[in-house]
């Protein structure tokens, strides 16, 4: 199966903007064969939102989702999109996945990073949400998320084949370190494919690293994007060609 993932400079506070955005890179994805388009972290709102996501919230399954919804069903092609989700309690940190065919799965960001997060988010009980498309097993995190590597081991042991990472990693070494290294090793050390899909360019108050990656259960990259400018790249996941790489490290199985 093929998937895309589309390292986006969202216009923040415009969700048609940005919907129009991933319109436009779903059928260029579709057209190179992709069945799952995979866009950042909040990528209908804009990252930098702040103030203005109490306004941009829309519910789960709203108008903003069920756009989303409508465009995969006319390319053909499954989406994840970052947005903020209203509820009657709260708003999340949330990414929506619709496959065009009435399959549809919210996961919400459950290690929100900083006070900025905190300020404008609530913080979901960690959970394991799981899809599957084109027989492979999906699991989600969102950005900050990734970094514990408890996150990634649970998915693992739930069967997840890939984790799908929408993420606004800033610009600086850190960024650089994460998307270079740790990415890499946990894929490798829980024998799964990891996107990680990032913003690029700037906004009011952050600066993004780019650097999306779609890295395979040995470690190694399959599909990278630049630090700079938007890019669509692009991955085949199977996870049958990766049996020896599972059969000589045997984390999984091995775990007490």
């Amino acid at each position: 199966m093929k998937i895309a993932g589309y390292q986006m400079q969202p216009v923040v506070g415009d969700v048609d903007a940005n919907l129009a955005k991933i319109r436009a890179a779903a059928e260029r994805a579709a057209a190179q064969g992709a069945a799952l388009l995979i866009a950042p972290e909040l990528a209908l709102t804009g990252y930098g939102a702040a103030d203005r996501f109490p306004d941009l919230a829309t519910p789960a399954h709203g108008l903003v989702t069920d756009q989303l919804s409508e465009i995969a069903a006319r390319h053909r092609i499954a989406i994840v999109a970052g947005f903020a989700e209203e509820t009657h309690e709260a708003t999340f940190n949330s990414a929506f996945f619709t496959d065009g065919n009435g399959q549809t799965a919210v996961y919400r960001k459950c290690n929100l990073y900083g006070p900025y997060e905190r300020q404008w988010f609530a913080q979901e009980d960690r959970r394991q949400v799981f899809v599957t498309l084109g027989g492979v097993r999906l699991g989600f995190l969102i950005c900050y998320d990734v970094e514990f590597p408890e996150n990634v081991r649970q998915l693992a042991k739930g069967g997840a084949d890939l984790v799908v990472v929408p993420t606004a990693l800033p610009k600086g070494w850190s960024g650089d370190f994460i998307a270079n290294h740790m990415i890499p090793v946990r894929a490798f050390e829980n024998q799964v494919f990891v996107a990680y899909i990032n913003h690029s360019g700037s906004d009011e108050l952050f600066a993004y690293a780019g650097l999306s990656r779609i890295v395979a259960p040995d470690g190694k990259l399959l599909a990278e994007a630049p630090a700079e400018g938007e890019a669509l790249i692009i991955a085949n996941i199977n996870p049958a060609a990766y049996t020896q790489s599972r059969a000589e490290n045997t984390y999984l199985t091995d775990l007490t």
